[in-house]
């Protein structure tokens, strides 16, 4: 999903396997799409369109979907095997198949539950997943992965729906207010010098953060921030904490 209608502009976010979106604009060769899951929006490149129906779509809108849980896995049937990643939608999963428009797939990997658990366990469990992941601007898969978009994912597989961006992410929750209360699976939130919200990491037990800054990593928290041993110095200025769970 891009910012503008060419394969040079910015990537603001990326469509994962299985998920729907409404088309809400067209130039060219372009469709601007608008995210069912968490209202996003960006432009795609018309060959990257699937038509569904107006009633897959209207009930793909009202199910909770399981997502897969392998690192890579495939979706296939008698013509084609399909390669998604970890965090792709399983749309109507009945333990074997799952169900895109009027087409049936095969699958047999690990599967989340798509009910939200409130497992701080789990959270962290799934956040190891991504570990050494590569950064990528607007990324949101195993091959590259911004920070909003990593903290989206795993919560997005521990069943519950986050925002895109760090910015409207640190709405949700409750504030945190020493470091030294923080539990495993809060959020962190750094600012910028202009005091905007630019980056978002998930605290690990000790005061240990996983967050995606050039990779998935993980680093220390302190009252001034992310202190990354590899630059000895403070690589992002802490704003606040919250606890979503």
């Amino acid at each position: 999903m891009r910012a503008e209608t060419s394969d040079k502009a910015e990537i603001v976010s990326q469509l994962l396997f299985g998920e729907c979106y409404e088309v809400v604009g067209k130039q060219d060769n372009w469709l601007q799409v608008q995210l069912a899951s968490d209202g996003y929006r960006g432009w795609i490149d018309f060959k990257q369109h699937t038509t569904v129906t107006q009633q897959y779509f209207q009930e793909w809108t009202e199910a909770r979907h399981p997502r897969a849980m392998d690192l890579v896995q495939v979706v296939s049937d008698q013509d084609v095997r399909i390669p998604i990643g970890i965090g792709s939608y399983l749309p109507f999963f009945d333990g074997m198949n799952i169900r895109v428009n009027q087409n049936f797939y095969l699958y047999n990997g690990r599967v989340s539950n798509p009910v939200a658990s409130g497992s701080t366990a789990q959270l962290v469990k799934v956040a190891a997943n991504f570990h050494k992941a590569p950064y990528l601007w607007g990324g949101k898969s195993i091959f590259g992965i911004d920070c909003s978009g990593f903290v989206q994912q795993v919560y997005g597989l521990c069943g519950y729906q986050m925002p895109r961006d760090a910015y409207q992410q640190v709405s949700h929750g409750e504030e945190v207010h020493f470091v030294s209360q923080t539990q495993p699976g809060d959020l962190a939130y750094f600012s910028n010098s202009e005091g905007r919200i630019t980056h978002v990491g998930i605290m690990l037990e000790g005061q240990k953060i996983i967050h995606a800054s050039g990779e998935v990593r993980i680093d220390t928290l302190d009252h001034n921030g992310i202190y990354n041993a590899d630059l000895k110095r403070h690589s992002h200025q802490l704003r606040v904490i919250k606890r979503i769970f």
